[in-house]
């Protein structure tokens, strides 16, 4: 009996043969901190995640129904003879973040919900057009200002009931029908409510009421008051006035009297870049377009068109005679030589092959083997040309070869910060929601302790607030205080994507878990390293077991119990050096970690190093945080680029160095670096670049 309550207080593992492990038999203690070291390839993380987590996920499949399994799959056990004592498992390893670039480390985090809450509910709106401070409007207001429109102005009244919204809304019809309406709007077209309408259920839909048709004159001021107050009732605050196709929100909520502007009741989703009602119309959200890049049309300027300057995909002279004949026509149109070099055409010449001739059209002339003739018509160009083909093509080939002549812009309308005007309009604390997320974490929870708020303002979002400060300070606690929450998850390097899981699941609050972790050290400055472990000890106070799989020597030291996997690497390891304390992994004489740890052995500091006297230099960088700065890196050496985390060393080598790298030596359509440029390229042939992925 006592035995197998002993057993409860550990995970068991029995005949562990995954991959290059040796029938192991390990006992690991429970809500301790756990780490496996040993060297590159000796198993490590083969018995952390391919047998302790891929066990714990079996099992967890395996209890639930079968009509749930069928969308999970098939999980196949472990070469392993037993685990007994496994807790629910969830693996943080350096591999899980998303590359959309619609998640930011604010979504991620769950942060940036709360504070769409927050602006929905104690947000101040100002008007999109002069910035003033609005209020919301009356009836009697509202009245006022379609009077406004004019005398002798056709008007429909209508109540927007349904806004995106999917299903097919028969039952809503019937009310209507019943209540004694007669037409409805619906996606932009308008029918009267004795039809039969059929939608779409799985395709969103606008719909609205018409509550009146009025021409506006002195007279119709209480009739037009009555039907307002219909509309605004109906769809719980919103009119929307139809001026011969022109439509016009108002709103019981939000309106600038100076700018004729209304804005819609604040709700989370107008804050939220990845909803058609809070994305920017232009963009849809993402901040950035992708558009045909001219300069990646023409292969050498110093060729003639006829020598095929622009040999692009769909635009060779020397295989498409219809292309060859527009150019043609535009030479004799335009009064230049196709034999000229491309540098030496008159930029206005240039415009039009780019661009087209817009509605001028002029004769072309067309021969085949089999037809000749002419026709007039106009000439799109070629970057339009492409674009069109882009959108409209359902090739991946056509998509993919096309891309080759693209770049990525920021949005024109947002300017990168992905949401709509009204959306940005609306401030707390005098910032709206796109600024505070530009500030770094560490700032941003400074924010939020001096925030002033009172009354009802204040009982409304001191819980929001509270659960903000909390995910900001995990994130404080782990080392990335310098992260911006509107960082895209994509640019995060494999350990701090790591932590950032780390940091929401401590603040799951989870209890009874086994986590595995792989490496939660790498990309972290050792400065940082202590609230790194602080945060892992404080989730295995909270009653949970972690599995470390680390290197790092500090994390070695204030592990609870080392599990150390050996001697070698490959078929060579695979087998328990040693276990239990740090003092038993030094006194194992087998253990190559102990000898390390122990200071028995130790990586030699060279007494003489390699000199260049060749540099590669990178002028004026100012990706990101860089603040303008010269670098100067020897050729034919190693050179490490070290810094605390956030410093700059991606923004310096990733961001700016490799793209100008890539691009003037491996032809890459990468986009240009931030710097005024880079010297002493012609000591290279090629970059290569191998990153964490």
């Amino acid at each position: 009996m006592s035995e197998n309550i002993a057993n409860k207080n550990f995970i068991i593992i029995k005949g562990a043969r995954e991959n290059n492990l040796k029938n192991i038999n390990l006992k690991i203690p429970r809500n301790k901190m756990v780490v496996f070291t040993g060297i590159s390839g000796s198993g490590k993380s083969t018995l952390a995640f391919d047998t302790i987590f891929a066990e714990g996920q079996r099992r967890y499949i395996e209890s639930l129904s079968s009509y749930a399994r069928q969308f999970l799959g098939q999980t196949s056990k472990p070469d392993v003879d037993s685990i007994e004592g496994l807790s629910p498992a969830i693996s943080i390893d350096q591999k899980t973040t998303s590359k959309n670039p619609r998640s930011t480390v604010g979504t991620i985090t769950e942060i940036y919900d709360y504070l769409r809450l927050l602006y929905a509910k104690v947000g101040k709106v100002h008007c999109p057009n002069c910035g003033k401070e609005i209020t919301r409007q009356t009836i009697d207001q509202i009245v006022d200002r379609i009077m406004a429109m004019g005398e002798g102005a056709r008007i429909m009244v209508q109540a927007p009931i349904v806004r995106g919204k999917k299903g097919e809304f028969a039952k809503l019809f019937e009310h209507f029908r019943n209540s004694g309406y007669v037409r409805v709007k619906v996606d932009g077209h308008i029918y009267t409510l004795d039809e039969e309408i059929k939608l779409e259920k799985n395709i969103r839909h606008n719909i609205s009421v018409i509550v009146d048709r009025l021409i506006i004159n002195k007279d119709i001021t209480k009739r037009l008051t009555e039907s307002v107050e219909n509309a605004l009732k109906l769809s719980g605050g919103l009119a929307v006035i139809d001026n011969e196709g022109v439509e016009t929100l108002f709103s019981e909520a939000y309106a600038c009297v100076d700018c004729d502007i209304s804005i819609e009741e604040l709700e989370p989703r107008l804050f939220s870049f990845n909803s058609p009602f809070g994305a920017c119309p232009d963009c849809t959200g993402l901040g950035f377009k992708t558009e045909i890049d001219p300069s990646l049309l023409v292969k050498d300027e110093n060729l003639s068109i006829n020598q095929g300057a622009i040999a692009i995909h769909g635009w060779n002279l020397d295989t498409n005679n219809h292309m060859k004949m527009y150019l043609k026509a535009l030479s004799e149109k335009y009064g230049f030589s196709m034999d000229t070099p491309f540098r030496d055409l008159p930029q206005e010449i240039v415009d039009i092959i780019f661009y087209g001739t817009g509605d001028e059209k002029f004769e072309f002339t067309y021969k085949s083997n089999s037809f000749s003739g002419k026709y007039y018509a106009t000439f799109e160009g070629i970057v339009n040309n492409l674009a069109r083909r882009y959108r409209e093509t359902s090739s991946e080939y056509i998509k993919y070869e096309i891309e080759k002549y693209m770049k990525t812009v920021p949005c024109q309308t947002c300017h990168g910060k992905r949401l709509r005007k009204e959306a940005l309009s609306v401030k707390v604390g005098g910032l709206n929601i796109f600024e505070l997320c530009e500030k770094p974490v560490n700032k941003c929870y400074q924010f939020f302790e001096n925030l002033k708020l009172k009354g009802n303002e204040l009982i409304i979002a001191q819980q929001i607030i509270n659960e903000i400060k909390a995910r900001l300070q995990f994130l404080i606690n782990v080392g990335l205080d310098y992260l911006t929450l509107s960082r895209s998850s994509g640019t995060l390097s494999g350990g701090e994507a790591q932590r950032i899981r780390l940091a929401t699941q401590i603040g799951s609050g989870l209890m009874g878990v086994v986590y595995i972790l792989d490496e939660p050290s790498i990309g972290l400055h050792q400065r940082d390293n202590g609230r790194l472990l602080a945060s892992l000890k404080g989730l295995r106070d909270l009653g949970n077991t972690l599995i470390v799989v680390e290197h790092d020597e500090e994390t070695i030291r204030e592990a609870d119990y080392i599990v150390d996997i050996g001697p070698g690497a490959g078929e060579h390891g695979g087998r328990l050096v040693a276990t239990g304390s740090l003092q038993d992994i030094i006194n194992t004489p087998e253990s190559i970690t102990g000898k390390y740890l122990s200071g028995q052995k130790s990586i030699a500091i060279p007494k003489k190093r390699r000199k260049s006297d060749k540099f590669l230099v990178i002028k004026g960088a100012k990706e990101n945080n860089l603040k303008n700065i010269d670098v100067a890196i020897p050729i034919g050496v190693m050179t490490a680029i070290t810094g605390v985390s956030g410093s700059g060393k991606s923004s310096l080598i990733n961001y700016t160095l490799y793209p100008a790298l890539a691009s003037a030596l491996n032809k890459s359509k990468k986009k240009p670096a931030n710097c005024d440029g880079v010297l002493g390229l012609e000591y290279l042939d090629k970059v290569i670049d191998i990153d964490q992925s």
